[in-house]
């Protein structure tokens, strides 16, 4: 578990401090672009986020036939995730003007909604990078080559960070773009992420025994299979973040400190969540494996250690929220806000802490509903977070802002929401039924595919 999940964890945590870079940034250069990063860019990421699961449940696919000894099927599987990747891109394109009318509902400042649907429109345009870069780092994830990963995800995070001091600010010769120059460096470190894991791919030696360009051509039986259990993957995805993103924008209208200190508190808390999403990512690809060679006692346990190693990593993170808020929080400094930074540190301080205290709680459901989507079993995964955001989460925060609750009551809503998530997740696991569902078949060719007739859901 160890082997696959560090360099993931290193990945996300190079994302996790570019993430965190922007935001520095653009609390430096105005008040207002901290405000508008967040809401926009968790907008857009939600968008995306059905298509980023459903080309990147290939790597299930992969990690599965990597199980089962299977190479040829790690490769195909893959190309057709990279097939699925480029054919979403007319549609994430069309959701463009609908995004926009979405933001218009968070009642924001004219200035922050401005700046938000810049950032939102260019994050949009360029949004194909992030299925492919799930398609494609899927299936080094599957065969526990996540060292690319790793190197891939780093270069590209370094890059963004170069780019945004130059883009943002206008420095080394650069135009000075504000919130539009840190859209322009997401695209382009993403384009090389994308670039370097490809060009590695195109150098694997089944690639290369298979041909150019055999290789690429589409196998739509196996999309369609691909597409039949990645689907599910990526509506519970869309739901669960659109569910976030919709309480992330109505803290808007708790006024300017509030969304301020949401934003920036969010932001340092992906210091914690991200790398979780690497214990996560590393619990989908080793059930995976296990259930593709057959061993479900293995994948029981495979999970189970990777929450012990996720409760482990966040309770150190948790001890620095508690101990450090007032380092965490003099590295942003809004400019020109109308609010000083010691009643940013008052409100954050509070935030940080019921931040510590959920974050147990996230590990597990992150752990656990990355073990179920390895094992097959998305349509539970989906039903039951797609349920909870929209029949808890959305409600009850609509609920106290009609009640006139603040910020810190909102935060106390969420830890309720993620404590019913992670004991439902939890109970799934150990009920065991994802123990029946079959995702691949085993046999020595892919050039048929049976339809699937046991799963459980």
């Amino acid at each position: 578990m160890w082997h696959i999940a560090a360099p993931l964890i290193l990945s996300m945590g190079s994302f996790t401090i570019m993430q965190f870079c922007d935001r520095v940034f653009l609390s430096r250069y105005s008040s207002v672009t901290i405000q508008a990063a967040l809401p926009a860019g968790a907008l857009a990421h939600t968008f995306v986020c059905l298509f980023q699961a459903l080309a990147g449940y290939a790597g299930t696919f992969a990690a599965q036939y990597h199980g089962a000894k299977h190479t040829r099927g790690c490769v195909i599987s893959t190309i057709q995730g990279l097939w699925l990747a480029l054919a979403s891109w007319p549609f994430i394109l069309a959701l463009i003007p609908f995004g926009c009318w979405l933001l218009t509902l968070g009642a924001h400042a004219e200035a922050v909604l401005a700046a938000e649907k810049t950032y939102f429109i260019l994050l949009m345009a360029g949004g194909v990078m992030v299925p492919l870069n799930s398609a494609i780092g899927g299936f080094f994830m599957g065969v526990g080559r996540t060292k690319i990963n790793m190197i891939a995800n780093a270069a590209g995070c370094l890059l963004n960070i170069v780019l945004n001091y130059a883009m943002i600010f206008g420095h080394w010769g650069f135009p000075e773009m504000g919130i539009a120059g840190a859209a322009y460096a997401t695209i382009i470190s993403g384009f090389l992420t994308c670039f370097l894991q490809l060009a590695v791919f195109a150098y694997d030696a089944t690639v290369r025994e298979v041909g150019f360009p055999a290789v690429f051509k589409a196998d739509f039986p196996l999309m369609r299979r691909i597409a039949r259990f990645g689907a599910p993957s990526g509506l519970q995805l869309l739901m669960d973040i659109g569910s976030f993103t919709l309480f992330i924008m109505l803290t808007g209208r708790l006024g300017e400190l509030s969304l301020a200190t949401s934003n920036i508190a969010f932001s340092i808390n992906n210091l914690a969540f991200a790398p979780l999403l690497g214990f996560g990512m590393a619990a989908a690809t080793v059930v995976g494996q296990h259930q593709g060679a057959r061993r479900p006692e293995a994948a029981e346990r495979a999970a189970y250690t990777a929450q012990k190693m996720a409760w482990i990593y966040m309770a150190a993170i948790g001890l620095t929220f508690l101990l450090f808020p007032r380092f965490y929080f003099a590295l942003f400094r809004p400019k020109s806000a109308a609010f000083t930074a010691e009643e940013l540190l008052t409100l954050g301080r509070s935030m940080l802490w019921l931040m510590a205290a959920w974050g147990m709680l996230d590990a597990m459901t992150i752990v656990f509903s990355g073990a179920l989507r390895g094992a097959g079993d998305t349509r539970f995964v989906m039903v039951y977070m797609v349920l909870g955001g929209w029949l808890i989460l959305v409600p009850g925060t609509l609920l106290l802002l009609h009640l006139g609750c603040g910020i810190l009551m909102l935060g106390v809503w969420l830890a309720v929401y993620i404590s019913v998530l992670a004991v439902g997740l939890w109970w799934r696991w150990r009920s065991g039924k994802w123990k029946q569902i079959s995702v691949i078949e085993h046999h020595a060719g892919l050039e048929y595919i049976p339809p699937v007739t046991d799963e459980i859901h």
